[in-house]
């Protein structure tokens, strides 16, 4: 359970709205600022049907937002991903690994659905010149809201699984997510066909392959940037796993360009598991990217070079995964780690699974001590502790953590006198350890309990 202590600290740092908007912090551009000098640091959960309504009836009952924010207060989060489906189904067969067997109905969508005529599923067509209200009140009534509870809000504009993952070679039927997309030919009054190949069961939506496609991407584009920019907590991500890497580009740069033309601008990032991986994302003018297993970012992810701001995914890692020795492992190499969250389990199709808690509470630990530190001063030094999860600023500050219950490690110090704090990951508690004076080189620690460690070490 969490500490009467860390609830307060915790409540109070939530209550307080976000600040921006966020750019790369010039001095550490492994994390964000938002303009008063400090690092920001995000972390969260974000769950599946956030934005859009997924279920199996149809149409699918909505979402409880308020219900959602007051979760992501409790454990301390500030960072959720906002997500969108492309497709007005999901055919959740296409995810055999997780056991599910069921259609999810999808929606509000992006595009007026007025007709004339009816659409593969038998409702009205979409006009794609024409946006659906409800859809973008929903995006800025729920961005506001969660900026007013100090949350980042990355809104996802595209996503990609469907089209690239989960529509052939699956236990669905091929071409399902194809067949359900507002750029089918079957399902738009406007003669928009952004097929590949003449099959009929894949579509090249998230290309440069078709100008008039092009074309309605960039006007809603822009309607996103209409409906959001004025708000400070706003990110935007590219697309979720999917997308070529000249289009993925090609939506930073229009995405930003019209930006310049409004009061503010904020950061756009690139996610892994897509057509991308991070050498060309790195490379990308986005401001900061999620690495993905595919670039040997899992269970033991590397130190973080920043390049550029990495918000490190459990979704691009596991699917749906994660431990805690994950979550200390990125935060003290220098990534942003978030987790995609089953939430109340409708949409896998079973009950709440508690076991997730500790991983969602790990990320709310890790923003409390990100919140404490100098972490703009701060960088990934693994060669500094013998368990090789450390951040420091020489001298001044070291956060080190140690995933071996009970065992001592060294840490080399520079000369001077320190406070010491522990801290127990499991039980989220803190544990003083009294003044350490070190006349420099390697030192020798161990937790005054047995349980997984952080060493928060502060000079005097």
């Amino acid at each position: 359970m969490l500490s009467a202590v860390l609830l307060a600290v915790l409540s109070a740092s939530a209550a307080t709205p976000a600040a921006g908007p966020l750019r790369v912090h010039p001095a550490n551009p492994r994390y964000f600022t938002d303009g008063s000098g400090k690092a920001i640091y995000l972390t969260g959960s974000h769950t599946w049907n956030n934005l859009v309504d997924m279920a199996r009836e149809d149409p699918p009952a909505g979402f409880d937002f308020d219900a959602y924010l007051d979760f992501l207060g409790r454990h301390g989060h500030n960072f959720i991903r906002l997500w969108t489906f492309d497709s007005t189904v999901w055919d959740t067969r296409a995810n055999g690994a997780l056991g599910k067997d069921f259609i999810h109905h999808v929606g509000p969508f992006p595009w007026a659905r007025t007709g004339p005529g009816p659409a593969l599923d038998g409702k009205p067509r979409f006009d794609l010149t024409k946006f659906d209200p409800a859809y973008f009140e929903r995006l800025r009534k729920r961005v506001a809201a969660a900026g007013q509870r100090g949350i980042y809000v990355s809104v996802m504009l595209f996503e990609g699984w469907g089209l690239m993952h989960g529509n052939q070679g699956r236990a669905a039927p091929t071409g399902w997510a194809w067949r359900a997309h507002p750029f089918h030919p079957g399902n738009n009054m406007n003669d928009i066909d952004a097929g590949a190949g003449g099959d009929g069961l894949r579509g090249r939506v998230h290309s440069l392959t078709h100008s008039a496609v092009n074309k309605l991407q960039a006007a809603y584009l822009h309607k996103v940037v209409d409906t959001v920019n004025d708000l400070d907590n706003v990110l935007y991500e590219v697309i979720n796993e999917g997308g070529e890497k000249d289009w993925d580009w090609w939506v930073v740069n229009t995405l930003s360009a019209y930006e310049q033309t409004k009061p503010k601008q904020h950061p756009v990032g690139i996610t892994g598991h897509g057509v991308e991986r991070l050498p060309s994302m790195l490379d990308s003018p986005a401001d900061w990217v999620s690495p993905g297993r595919a670039d040997g970012y899992a269970e033991d992810p590397p130190a973080w070079d920043g390049k550029k701001v990495s918000l490190l995914d459990t979704d691009h890692i596991w699917g749906v995964g994660g431990t805690v020795a994950w979550v200390w492992k990125s935060f003290l190499r220098g990534h942003n780690p978030i987790f995609m969250d089953p939430y109340d389990g409708s949409v896998l199709g079973k009950p709440a699974d508690p076991g997730w808690d500790p991983i969602r509470r790990a990320l709310g630990h890790t923003r409390r001590l990100a919140e404490r530190v100098d972490l703009a001063a701060m960088m990934p030094a693994a060669g500094l502790a013998s368990t090789t999860y450390c951040l420091a600023n020489a001298g001044k500050e070291y956060l080190v953590y140690q995933p071996d219950a009970g065992k001592a490690f060294s840490l080399d110090l520079k000369a001077g006198k320190y406070r010491c704090e522990w801290f127990d990951t499991r039980q989220g508690v803190n544990a003083a350890g009294g003044p350490i004076e070190s006349s420099g080189g390697a030192q020798q620690f161990k937790a005054p309990f047995e349980a997984e460690a952080v060493l928060y070490l502060k000079a005097e």
